[in-house]
Formats: structure tokens, sequence, C-alpha cells
């Protein structure tokens, strides 16, 4: 007889990212320069978007600027003009959006979201190269 076991929801279940997701909609108007705001969703994400509503610079990170490298090591996509936004299509639990120093006044922004059926209890944490330490120099390597 053969083994079966229950097929379900999960991080590596190709079916849960297949579907279209279930929406989900934020955003800020009062984001001050030099102060960022964190997000948790609800469920992992299939693909999120952040729009800049502002003429002031938005930045979208996995992690807080004050865990690692994120701002030294350019560990975020900045959004420099109203309007310019950045789809992600990856899962994650949480994003962080910052206003940097040099902004003249508050940023605003939207973020959307497509939502799988996964919980975010399941997702573990995006850190490591690339998203809170410094990438070596390939050359230095060789």
């Amino acid at each position: 007889m053969g083994d079966f076991t229950k097929y379900g929801v999960g991080l590596n279940n190709v079916g849960s990212y297949q579907v279209a997701g279930t929406p989900w909609i934020t955003g800020s108007t009062t984001l001050p320069a030099g102060h960022e705001v964190g997000y948790d969703f609800p469920m992992v994400t299939k693909t999120f978007t952040v729009i800049n509503r502002s003429n002031e610079n938005v930045r979208v990170h996995f992690n807080s600027t004050s865990s690692g490298d994120v701002v030294n090591g350019l560990h975020f996509v900045e959004l420099d003009s109203k309007n310019d936004s950045y789809t992600f299509n990856n899962k994650s639990k949480e994003i962080y959006i910052s206003a940097p120093a040099a902004n003249g006044g508050n940023a605003s922004f939207t973020v959307t979201a497509e939502l799988t059926q996964i919980e975010s209890g399941r997702m573990y944490s995006l850190t490591g190269s690339g998203l809170t330490t410094i990438v070596r120099d390939a050359q230095k390597n060789h």
C-alpha cells in the first residue's frame, strides 16, 4: 500500500503561489524624514507592490534600518519620484518602508499585496547576505 500524506498549503507548495492571491492594501501619508514603518502581512505574500505617492524618496527593505547594514549595504529599493513603483515577486511575511533623512517633508506611499493562504508564522526571517550584511566584492575573492 502507498504512503499517503495530506496535501496542503505551504512555503514550498507550488499550488500555493499559482492561484490568485487575496488582496491587501495599506499606506501612509505622514512618514517623516529619517523614520521608518514596518508592516507584518497577515499571510505570506505571493507578490507586493509599493507605490511612492509623494515627491519625497521612499525606501523599501525586508529588515529594519537598525538591523545589520541595511542602509550602508544598500539593501533596499528606493522609489525616487511620485508614482514610482516596484513590484516584488517573492514570499515574505514583513516589510519596512523608510524615508531618508535627506527628505524635505513627509513621504507618502501605498502598499498592495497578493497574499497566499500560508500563515505568516510559517515563513522564515529574511536576513543575511544581500539583506542585512554587506556582500563582499566578487573581485576581492579571486
